[in-house]
């Protein structure tokens, strides 16, 4: 490749480094039908992207209640079960983190989550713990694929977005981040990424 050598590489969190899956909060409590229902009556895709935005728990159940609120008591179990949603380790991945850091290269998070939820993140996958941070869209008020957060991301921490491959599972963010420069990167596996990193000299083959 003809980039510029990386000095850092930017992850995504959910379904990059720790699997996502918001129907999994409600196994074992609500049937599958009942969660379909839920999902697609409050448009869980946008709301949950309001809850990346910054806003809170309780203003979401406030919403859902006026609008669906035989689904608000539905919120709050999703918040309280939130371990479930994470099903464990993105495989293959904490690897490619641990041998970037080996290999001197910078490794940090970018990530779409809610403050009052990302906790439950490193938990399950330790690795989230081994970046050197992690900019958490909830607590800055801004999602990708806005500019304003990978400029944030570049500012606070030094990077420069020509020597920064940024990797993510949301070909709308990679997309975003490949237009302010980034070495933009959709994450499709494990092994595909280490090949990628591999044939862009950030890891050694």
């Amino acid at each position: 490749m003809t980039a510029e050598p990386v000095e850092a590489v930017v992850f995504d969190l959910g379904n990059v480094l720790v699997r996502w899956e918001a129907e999994r909060a409600f196994d074992g409590v609500l049937t599958d039908a009942e969660v379909e229902r839920f999902l697609a009556d409050v448009d869980f895709p946008a709301l949950n992207l309001r809850q990346d935005a910054g806003r809170s728990w309780r203003e979401a159940r406030e919403e859902v209640a006026r609008t669906h609120p035989e689904h608000a008591a539905t919120v709050d179990l999703y918040v309280e079960r939130f371990a479930h949603a994470l099903p464990g380790p993105v495989p293959g991945s904490a690897e490619v983190v641990d041998d970037l850091r080996a290999a001197g290269v910078r490794v940090l998070g970018l990530t779409n989550w809610s403050a009052e939820t990302y906790h439950h993140g490193e938990r399950v996958a330790p690795v989230i713990g081994r970046l050197e941070d992690v900019v958490v869209s909830g607590r800055e008020g801004v999602v990708k694929p806005d500019p304003r957060i990978f400029d944030l991301l570049a500012a606070r921490h030094g990077l420069d977005p020509a020597r920064t491959v940024f990797v993510d599972d949301s070909p709308v963010n990679v997309a975003g981040a490949a237009a302010l420069g980034y070495q933009a990167v959709l994450f499709t596996g494990a092994a595909a990424l280490r090949a990628d990193l591999v044939a862009r000299g950030a890891l050694p083959g």
